[in-house]
């Protein structure tokens, strides 16, 4: 298998990461590998309800492949390679807590996690620790409150992929869009980007909430108004599941085009609930139309490795290693190196080269063109998937 490569590291040593929070960088512990043990990455991985499990379970067997691939290519200079896995559960206090047991671990840096909300709260304790963290899924646009050096992230910023999709929307002669929303962080923050993009070229977008009307109610809205599409702003599977049965058996419904721009679809489980009711629901997925050399024998492994192909998920923990494993080899594990390393990368990733950069709006460090599609499950086999639009 072929292994990542990277840009010369720069002629002088980088300087210690910028901490807008704090006076002075935190004390770090000495750093890992040295003495012939192992050089530690903490992973921080949904594995529990109400987690969303099998998105965890794809990022985690990413994640495991790629530590074994390098470990078997040799380590980082002979050191293996060693992954500690916590289970945040989709809850932010116990992903703060893991972040601090692993801190005391002397991790050298932190991977993973795929709800955005967890990962905020992550980063956050990150970054006041100085603790790099190579955030694997989660999109939302503000992982920190300021802007950090510890912090970098694969996944793109959910503000550039709901436009993309937004695009779609228009294009695909759907300016009437109505909104089932529940109460967080990431989805209000997605119906903002939605409202803002939409509403200046002439769409409109109407929010139903949850918490007050039932899937009868809302199909119901839905009929009484000129809508043509509804986005599903909402968990998985519990409401988005019935919420979706109740429209796909609404006879007034029938041509109402229902969306789902967070990628419930993309799971296995979804086909499992919904069989044809799934169908025909777009959705974002973080992946080209072909994989790289290194992706198509990651694709091969991971299919003997998952009870189903892998997600895009899977294939962004594999790429979290391979990133922290050259900058491990080029740079060393002390932790100060790391968080400035971001921008001197070129790394071989299963989906494109993956590098890192400031972007406006962004307080972390970005991989500026990660592959985005619009997709769905193909009505006539829904464990098959449609390519609808590409950037």
């Amino acid at each position: 298998m072929s292994t990542p490569r990277s840009l010369p590291s720069p002629p002088s040593p980088p300087s210690p990461p910028s901490l807008p929070s704090q006076s002075s960088p935190p004390s770090e512990p000495s750093p890992p590998g040295l003495d012939g043990s192992a050089i530690r990455i903490g992973a921080l991985v949904p594995l529990t309800r109400p987690g969303w499990v099998e998105a965890g379970q794809h990022l985690l067997a990413g994640l495991e492949l790629a530590v074994r691939d390098v470990n078997d290519a040799g380590g980082i200079a002979g050191t293996p390679l060693e992954l500690l896995v916590r289970d945040t559960a989709a809850d932010p206090q116990k992903a703060v807590a893991a972040v601090d047991e692993l801190d005391r671990l002397g991790v050298a840096a932190l991977a993973g996690e795929y709800h955005s909300v967890v990962a905020r709260a992550a980063a956050t304790r990150a970054d006041a620790l100085g603790l790099p963290f190579l955030c694997s899924s989660a999109v939302l646009d503000a992982l920190t409150e300021q802007p950090t050096d510890w912090v970098a992230r694969l996944a793109p910023p959910q503000s550039r992929g709901w436009q993309l999709y937004a695009d779609f929307l228009l294009n695909s002669g759907h300016s009437q869009i109505a909104v089932a929303t529940q109460s967080s962080i990431y989805w209000a923050s997605g119906l903002t980007i939605l409202r803002d993009y939409l509403t200046p070229r002439g769409g409109t977008v109407t929010e139903l909430d949850l918490r007050a009307l039932t899937p009868t109610a809302v199909c119901d809205e839905l009929a009484n108004n000129r809508t043509t599409a509804l986005l599903l702003l909402v968990g998985h599977p519990d409401p988005a599941v019935p919420l979706v049965k109740a429209i796909r058996h609404d006879p007034r419904l029938a041509e109402l085009l229902i969306g789902a721009p967070a990628g419930q679809p993309e799971f296995s489980e979804w086909a499992t609930l919904l069989g044809t009711d799934g169908a025909a629901i777009p959705f974002l997925r973080y992946l080209p139309e072909h994989l790289t050399p290194l992706g198509t024998q990651v694709d091969t492994a991971l299919r003997k490795l998952l009870p189903e192909p892998p997600s895009f998920v899977a294939f962004e923990g594999y790429d979290t290693i391979a990133v922290l494993a050259e900058i491990l080899r080029t740079h060393g594990p002390t932790r100060t190196r790391i968080a400035t390393s971001w921008p001197h990368l070129e790394v071989e990733g299963t989906r494109a080269r993956i590098t890192f950069t400031r972007t406006p709006s962004i307080p972390t460090y970005q991989w500026p063109t990660p592959p985005i599609q619009v997709a769905d499950r193909d009505p006539a086999d829904p464990t098959s998937f449609r390519t609808l639009h590409t950037t």
